[in-house]
């Protein structure tokens, strides 16, 4: 019993995965996820976006995660993705690690944490940009690396250190479901 269990629950989880590239094809879903882990809390005071010595940063155990979350979507079949990151260095270092192709920085995927009341004119933004992307015509998977406040913002869902949501999103780019992934 203890086999079939474990079999269909293999089976399941393939099937679910299965549809990942194509989802992310279709031109309606995006992967969107958080940094991978990043020992503390917020960023020191007076941190520089540009310095990367002054803000909180990946440590082992994030940079570890971050390239096996590249691995597990390798094998998922994406093999590069348009990747746009935070201009945050833990959001570029964990994009970067993923190993999917250039990381282009997106002012719109920046953290408000600090300035909450940015959070709907900063997710207008995400929307936008999100709205333009996916209205390109590109097929190559979009995924989008953030913070918890932006991604809850974005969604309504809370999120863990490097955890994925697979995002399928109207013709204006705002959320309309989400799944964990894996």
């Amino acid at each position: 019993m203890l086999r079939l269990l474990c079999f269909l629950a293999l089976f399941v989880s393939a099937t679910v995965n299965a549809n990942l590239v194509e989802d992310l094809r279709s031109g309606s879903s995006i992967i969107i996820m958080r940094h991978a882990d990043a020992p503390g809390f917020s960023d020191p005071p007076g941190y520089r976006l540009n310095d990367c010595s002054t803000q909180r940063n990946l440590g082992n155990d994030g940079r570890k995660q971050a390239a096996e979350i590249g691995q597990w979507l390798a094998a998922q079949g994406i093999q590069e993705a348009r990747v746009f990151s935070s201009p945050w260095c833990r959001c570029i270092d964990t994009a970067t690690l993923l190993n999917k192709g250039r990381v282009t920085p997106e002012s719109s995927l920046g953290s408000f944490f600090e300035e909450m009341s940015r959070g709907d004119k900063q997710t207008k933004g995400l929307e936008a940009f999100i709205q333009k992307q996916l209205s390109s015509g590109n097929k190559i998977p979009l995924i989008l690396v953030s913070h918890q406040v932006n991604i809850r913002a974005f969604t309504g869902a809370s999120v863990g250190s490097g955890q994925m949501l697979l995002v399928k999103v109207n013709k204006q780019g705002q959320a309309i479901h989400q799944r964990s992934i894996p």
